[in-house]
C-alpha cells in the first residue's frame, strides 16, 4: 500500500473522527466482512463509526460480530442521511464506483468530505482522496488486514475483527479455491485463525445453514441449466415466479452460478435472475482460465468485476436477456475455445 497515503491517513486518524463505512449494494461476505472488521478496528482507535449499507444483506452473514450496528439505507433513509451528513470520513469498501451503491449514489456523490476507497476490483474511479486498490488481492477483507498492518496496528486484530475478515476472505476465494488465492492469502487466513477466527464455525454459519426452500430452489435452478457445448458455456435462469414459489430470501442464490462452471469442459458460466421489484435481470458471470468475464460484463451488461468473476444487469425481459447473451457468444468463440 502507498506509504505516503498511509502516513497521511494515519495522521488524520490520530484525532477522533466520525467515520461511515459503506459496502456496495447487495453486499456479500467480503463487503460486510470488510465493513465490520474495520468497524471494530476503528472503534478501538476511539472513533465514532457507523456502517451504512445501501440495502439489507443475507441472513447467513448476520452472525458476524457487530452486524446489528449496520444501518440499512433502504429501511431508514432519514437516519442514514443524518449519519452521512455528519461524517468526517467515508470508507467505501469492496467497490470502486459510486454507481454500485444503488439509491445511495446521489447522496454519496454530493458528499464534500474525505473518501477512503479500499477495493480489489478493476478500473477504480477517482472519487476518493485516499485510494487503496489492488486487483491482485483475493478480497477486500485481505486488503483491510494489510491496511491495518500498514498502520502499524496489527496487534489490535482481536477475535471479532479476525472472524469478520476471515469470513470475507473465505467467501471471496470460494473457500480458497479461486485463482486469486495467493500464498499471502493463506498466511493472512492462518494469522486470523491464530487471532481467534473460529474457522469451522464460520464455514458452518455461511455454508451449512440451508433452509429446505433454498435447496428446492437449487433443484429448480439445476433443472433450468442449459449447456452450449460449441461455446463451452453453461447458464441457469430463475424467473420471479420460480423465486416466489420457493420463498426466496436474499442470498439464497449465492454460489448457484458455480454449478455450471463445475461441468467438465465448461469455461464460461452465467446465471440470470429476474427481479421484478427493481425491473432488472441480475446477471452473474464466472469463468475458468484467461477468459475475462469482466470485459464481457462491461461490454454487454452494464457491469464488471474481476477476470474470472463479474456481474451485470439487464432491463430487458429474462428471455430477451438470455437471447442477447447467446447472440454475443460467437464473438468470443476463439477465446472460449482456449
Amino acid at each position: 500500500m502507498n506509504s505516503e497515503a498511509i502516513n497521511s491517513l494515519k495522521e488524520r486518524l490520530k484525532n477522533r473522527c466520525r467515520i461511515v463505512l459503506v459496502p456496495h449494494k447487495n453486499p456479500d461476505g467480503d463487503a460486510i466482512g470488510a465493513c465490520l472488521g474495520l468497524y471494530h478496528f476503528l472503534r478501538q482507535l476511539g472513533h465514532d463509526v457507523s456502517p451504512v449499507s445501501p440495502n439489507d444483506f443475507p441472513g447467513f452473514l448476520k452472525w458476524m460480530p457487530g452486524s446489528e450496528s449496520v444501518e440499512i439505507f433502504d429501511h431508514n433513509k432519514a437516519k442514514a442521511l443524518d449519519i452521512l451528513k455528519e461524517a468526517d470520513l467515508i470508507f467505501t469498501l469492496d467497490f470502486n464506483s459510486l454507481d454500485r451503491c444503488g439509491s445511495m449514489e446521489e447522496y454519496l456523490g454530493a458528499y464534500k468530505g474525505i473518501f477512503v476507497m479500499i477495493d480489489h476490483h478493476q478500473s477504480p474511479g477517482t472519487y476518493a482522496q485516499f485510494t487503496f486498490s489492488d486487483t491482485g488481492m483475493s478480497s477486500t477483507c485481505e486488503m483491510v488486514y494489510h491496511f491495518i498492518r500498514s498502520l502499524g496496528e496489527v496487534d489490535r486484530i482481536d477475535a471479532r475483527i479476525a472472524a469478520c475478515l476471515y469470513a470475507g476472505i473465505l467467501t471471496d476465494t470460494g473457500s480458497f479455491k479461486y485463482a486469486a488465492t495467493s500464498p499471502t492469502t493463506m498466511r493472512v487466513a492462518a494469522e486470523l485463525m491464530e487471532r481467534g477466527a473460529p474457522h469451522t464455525q464460520i464455514h458452518r454459519d455461511i455454508f451449512d445453514t440451508n433452509r429446505p426452500e433454498r435447496l428446492q430452489l437449487l433443484g429448480c435452478a439445476l433443472q433450468n441449466l442449459v449447456i452450449l457445448k460449441p461455446y463451452r458455456t453453461a447458464y441457469i435462469t430463475l424467473s420471479q415466479e420460480e423465486l416466489d414459489r420457493h420463498d426466496f430470501h436474499k442470498g439464497d442464490t449465492e454460489g448457484f452460478v458455480n454449478y455450471g462452471l463445475s461441468l467438465r469442459d465448461v469455461v464460461l458460466a452465467a446465471i440470470f435472475i429476474e427481479n421484478r421489484d427493481e425491473g432488472i435481470i441480475k446477471i452473474s458471470l464466472r469463468s475458468q482460465g484467461s477468459f475475462s468475464v469482466n470485459e464481457m460484463a462491461r461490454a454487454h451488461f452494464e457491469g464488471g468485476g474481476h477476470i474470472n468473476a463479474a456481474g451485470g444487469r439487464s432491463t430487458e425481459s429474462l428471455e430477451a436477456t438470455v437471447r442477447r447473451f447467446e447472440s454475443v457468444l460467437p464473438a468470443y468463440e476463439n477465446q472460449l475455445a482456449g
